[in-house]
């Protein structure tokens, strides 16, 4: 995705999130290696690889990952929905209405 990080959610540090994304296929990228405009405010190291065993459940449908909303605010709050995922006080958020 790659975003203008103009948005209140960019501007929120939610990039990810944007309200102007646009999926980068769509700009045309089909080769071994893309240069992404504004790459910089949408990657993010993670502390580490997730385990072994918890790849295997998610890859042989064990688990559905997308199933995990333990936090739903409304549209008009959803920097604070994903600052709550950024700081580790829900698991993921799911935008309502």
């Amino acid at each position: 995705m790659r975003c203008e990080n103009t948005c209140e959610i960019c501007r929120a540090g939610y990039q990810s999130r944007c309200v102007h994304a646009v999926p980068i296929g769509t700009i045309g990228t089909q080769a071994q290696y893309a240069r992404i405009p504004l790459a910089d405010g949408t990657l993010v190291a993670t502390p580490a690889a997730p385990e072994p065993d918890l790849i295997d459940l998610i890859c042989n449908r064990a688990i559905d990952p997308g199933k995990v909303f333990d936090l739903t605010p409304p549209l008009e709050e959803a920097a604070e929905g994903y600052r709550a995922v950024d700081e580790r006080r829900a698991v993921k958020a799911l935008l309502t209405p």
